[in-house]
Formats: C-alpha cells, structure tokens, sequence
C-alpha cells in the first residue's frame, strides 16, 4: 500500500499520483490539507525521509510561514507545532510505502518507492 499526502492544486503532486496509478500502485490518497497529519505522524515521515531536520519538508515560502514569524533558525518543535496546525507548511507530495518515503519533487521519484511487487493490492513495498 502506498499513501501520497496528496493536494490536488499542487501540479507536481498531481504528476505525483498519475505516475503512481499508471504504475498500478494501490494508492490511498490522503488530502492533507483537510485531514492534516499529527506531529507524530509528520515526525515519523520526516525519519522515513531520513532527515535530520523538519526543514527538509517544510515550504519556508509559504505566506503562512512569515504570519507564523518563523525563521530558517525556528527551533524545531516551533516547526513541528506551526506544521501540524498548519499543513500547508508541509511540503508536497510526500508519498509512503511501509517505512520508506519520498518527497515527489520531482514527481519522478516516487519511482523510488515502486518496486516489482508495487501492483499487488495491499503490498507493501
């Protein structure tokens, strides 16, 4: 089963989802903007990522991120906190397979996630 933290008026995340389905993956889409992921799920992602830091999927360009007065130097529970509440901070797409995720810029590497078993409904890959 593979899950994309998904907002369909991100092109890229878009891309992100067509290559998926044409690769026959079983996919859950998950609108994260409207069913906004917890602090501990997004620290989970982020350590699937293998990230040191949250700054690593977070869109620091976001109008919301200068409301916030964060900054590149924000300590990360501010970043986790201001994340959590605010998805649109989260970085897209992030698609999971089992432990293992990718970010989907380019939409490309979700490629990274499918391997030959990837088809099978309910794999996890």
């Amino acid at each position: 089963m593979i899950t994309i933290w998904h907002n369909p008026r991100c092109s890229k995340s878009r891309q992100a989802l067509t290559l998926l389905e044409q690769a026959g993956a079983d996919v859950t889409v998950r609108r994260y903007l409207e069913d906004a992921p917890s602090a501990a799920e997004i620290e989970a992602v982020r350590d699937m990522l293998g990230l040191a830091s949250l700054r690593g999927m977070l869109r620091s360009g976001e109008k919301t991120f200068r409301e916030l007065g964060l900054t590149s130097d924000s300590p990360e529970p501010d970043l986790l906190t201001a994340m959590a509440t605010h998805p649109i901070l989260i970085e897209r797409p992030i698609v999971v397979a089992g432990d293992r995720a990718v970010i989907g810029r380019p939409p490309e590497k979700v490629g990274d996630l499918l391997g030959p078993e990837a088809g099978r409904a309910g794999t996890a890959v």
